[in-house]
């Protein structure tokens, strides 16, 4: 399975944790993980996406032990949690991670999805996905076709604001958190752990399009 790349003078694999993967796509690991310096490990709640782990990331104790990962790579994911299995999942995340690892989010800006409401309705097309038209109330919602189909998993039962999101992971127990409001109703974070470097995660990331000037 696809990894990403590094530089030439790390020359030990790292590896990243890719949750709520979905069907594999090595389109859906981030640039930053592409290359062969990281080793993927995907997974989901959903087992007919046949990720090499099935659990929720609100409790993954039985399956991942402590300290295992280097980096965390999460998309769209957290908003399919409940409100109250957020701090349990971001707890979980630090649990995971090695001392100076880090975690990179993506999920759904609450904010922009609520002005989208207010100024053009709940049933506005928003973007064109992979998967047809997304909709104001998909984006609040989840994918109303996916649910429609009986795809459970694809309900959303929270949102966050970047303030939202920065607080809760930093009461989770990251060291440092920042975060990115996006054009394209993304909200965006990355998250160290006590002993990272967020500079060089923070250059990299830059590199590779997505450049974070809000510390949370």
């Amino acid at each position: 399975m696809p990894a990403g790349s590094v530089r030439p003078h790390d020359r030990q694999t790292r590896n990243v944790l890719h949750t709520g993967c979905g069907i594999y796509s090595a389109r859906k690991l981030h640039p930053m993980f592409g290359g062969r310096g990281w080793r993927e490990t995907r997974l989901d709640v959903d087992g007919s996406v046949q990720p090499d782990i099935v659990c929720s990331i609100h409790d993954m104790r039985s399956l991942v032990p402590s300290g295992t990962y280097d980096a965390i790579w999460s998309s769209h994911n957290i908003e399919h949690l409940h409100a109250h299995e957020v701090p349990l999942a971001f707890k979980e995340l630090c649990r995971v991670l090695k001392p100076d690892g880090f975690a990179l989010l993506r999920c759904p800006d609450l904010e922009s999805v609520a002005e989208s409401l207010l100024q053009n309705g709940p049933d506005h097309t928003a973007y064109l996905s992979p998967s047809g038209p997304i909709s104001v109330l998909d984006m609040l919602y989840g994918h109303g076709a996916s649910i429609a189909d009986g795809k459970m998993t694809m309900r959303h039962h929270t949102g966050f604001t970047a303030d939202r999101l920065g607080r809760l992971l930093i009461d989770a127990g990251f060291s440092e958190v920042h975060t990115k409001r996006a054009t394209d109703f993304d909200l965006w974070a990355v998250a160290f752990m006590e002993k990272a470097t967020p500079s060089a995660v923070l250059a990299e990331l830059a590199r590779c399009g997505v450049a974070f000037d809000h510390e949370g």
